[in-house]
């Protein structure tokens, strides 16, 4: 194999992206052949704007199994992502999955399992992982630079969002449509890249405000306190409601202090480890050395596009994924362990309980303004942003 034909199914707002920098030739050795949606007149557009070497069809199937495609990109609402790219791997392709992984982990590990079933390359489109901010502070954190994690604390609230947002989709901001709000919509990247660089909490405390400054079903502002395995703690706040909003994401260490804000990586490096001077300082207010440092970045994002050939270069040369698809059910155990304490009001760890989270979600959906049918052909297969 030279290249990668690659198909897309749903070209709404981020499928139709995917198809631009495609078509345009921007993922070297990857061939935009076939989309899919639902609607005529996305359709109508694919055969506008991508050129007549794609070709068009109106449901998932009949591309999957058109012979024209090695790989596919599923860009639907969140329900379809697990049962959609099952499919395909059961089709013989690869598949890359758009955020988030699924609306439950029961749902996302069936398609994990499908995928190690397969042997095929399975990836998420993470494309913040691209941004060498993030990764430098992976690397400053896993080489122990930082020192062992004492706290974590992102304020994610730069989210803001009208109701003409949400009443633009009827799935939208809905039980039974999205299968949540913020957590799941917006904050995807968010919670990956918590865990990426810090590690998975072991338990949850959430609370939530369901349609609070919005008339909608779902949550619109969060505040989430984890508690880690070596006792770190942190606190996760975020909402769409807040103007002006904030994205500040600070990490302490044993050795010192990082923060992620306004797209630099600024680190207060101790020269003495605080858990040493507290044990040995004389003076009872004096305060480690410490120096600013402001840790000069390389690299550029390069955001979905980047992703995108990295899995094409996987599926070519075995090359190591920057996003493994597996990795998808990380970040939403935590939206999931956020939502169902909430619900009950009380803490939640994690991994979550697949089966009480399921059930309660299934009550949600049943009072749910959207009814959601369960066949993929007739599902609204915009985009989910």
């Amino acid at each position: 194999m030279s290249k990668v034909r690659i198909g897309i199914i749903g070209i709404g707002n981020m499928g139709s992206s995917h198809a631009l920098y495609l078509s345009k030739g921007e993922v070297p050795k990857a061939e935009l052949t076939a989309v899919c949606d639902i609607k005529p007149e996305r359709l109508q557009w694919a055969k506008e704007n991508l050129g007549s070497g794609v070709r068009t069809f109106d449901n998932a199937d009949d591309l999957m199994s058109s012979g024209i495609v090695d790989g596919v990109m599923i860009a639907v609402p969140h329900y379809s992502h697990p049962p959609l790219a099952i499919k395909a791997f059961a089709k013989g392709l690869h598949v890359l999955v758009e955020k988030p992984a699924g609306v439950y982990t029961k749902q996302v590990r069936e398609m994990n399992e499908a995928a190690a079933k397969s042997g095929k390359v399975f990836g998420i489109m993470y494309n913040q992982r691209t941004n060498p901010l993030y990764q430098k502070l992976r690397e400053l954190i896993k080489s122990g630079e930082l020192g062992e994690l004492r706290r974590t604390n992102w304020i994610i609230t730069n989210w803001f969002r009208t109701q003409a947002y949400y009443n633009s989709g009827g799935w939208r901001a809905t039980w039974a449509g999205e299968g949540g709000g913020v957590l799941l919509n917006q904050d995807p990247h968010q919670l990956d890249l918590w865990q990426w660089t810090c590690g998975m909490p072991k338990r949850v405390r959430a609370f939530c405000g369901f349609g609070k400054y919005h008339d909608i079903e779902v949550e619109d502002e969060v505040t989430a306190y984890v508690e880690y395995e070596n006792g770190a703690t942190g606190v996760f706040v975020t909402t769409t409601g807040e103007a002006p909003g904030t994205n500040r994401f600070e990490i302490v260490g044993d050795k010192g202090k990082i923060v992620i804000e306004d797209g630099k990586l600024n680190f207060w490096r101790l020269r003495q480890s605080s858990s040493q001077y507290i044990r040995e300082a004389k003076d009872g207010f004096s305060q480690p050395e410490c120096w600013k440092c402001e840790v000069p970045i390389h690299g550029k994002e390069t955001a979905h596009a980047g992703i995108t050939a990295n899995w094409v270069d996987s599926i070519l040369n075995g090359t190591p994924l920057l996003a493994p698809g597996y990795e998808g059910i990380n970040g939403l155990q935590i939206s999931n362990a956020m939502h169902l304490s909430a619900w009950t009001d009380n803490w939640v760890d994690i991994p979550v309980d697949e089966e009480l989270f399921y059930s309660m979600l299934q009550e949600k959906i049943k009072n749910s303004r959207f009814v959601k049918t369960v066949d993929e052909k007739t599902l609204d297969l915009e985009g989910s942003f």
